[in-house]
């Protein structure tokens, strides 16, 4: 976990591009809404992991995403419902069903229907919103913080004098 955690704060403090990074918390986000107990969700994992984006910010979004994820199960049912009772693709969905292998994914489940929907509804504004948040931590904030007086404080104990050496 800390692994992960220094990606994160490398990958805000350098030069890398923060679409990279804003891709990797929409993609984590995906995958930490959704259940894990289907294909689906290894399937995406693979995909994602192909991508050019932060793996440490995606796997520390993914882990942040997860514990909000109970919180909205509820509402990830509602959606995921109202999605597979369209009469409309009952067709399609009874298509997919006869194909082997696909009923693996568990795309019926409304659960896992329903997170992936809102995920992909949220993508671009989280998108957005996580650009700004870079940019407002590049020119504001990490001054701000390095700054700070518990910083300074913090940076001269051996243990995190350890931990900065790693990174």
């Amino acid at each position: 976990m800390l692994k992960f955690i220094i990606r994160f704060l490398k990958a805000l403090n350098s030069n890398q591009h923060p679409g990279e990074i804003a891709h990797a918390v929409c993609l984590g986000m995906i995958l930490g809404f959704m259940p894990k107990t289907n294909a689906l969700w290894y399937i995406l994992t693979v995909f994602f992991l192909f991508m050019r984006i932060n793996k440490g910010t995606f796997a520390l979004s993914t882990i942040l995403f997860s514990l909000l994820a109970p919180a909205l199960d509820p509402l990830f049912d509602t959606i995921g419902w109202w999605f597979l009772t369209l009469d409309k693709l009952a067709p399609a969905f009874t298509w997919l069903l006869d194909i082997p292998f696909v009923g693996f994914t568990k795309f019926n489940n409304t659960i896992v229907c329903g997170s992936l929907l809102f995920s992909l509804m949220c993508y671009i504004p989280v998108y957005f919103i996580a650009r700004l948040i870079i940019k407002l931590w590049r020119t504001k904030l990490s001054y701000a913080i390095r700054k700070s007086k518990l910083i300074i404080f913090l940076s001269k104990l051996p243990l995190i004098k350890k931990i900065g050496a790693m990174v």
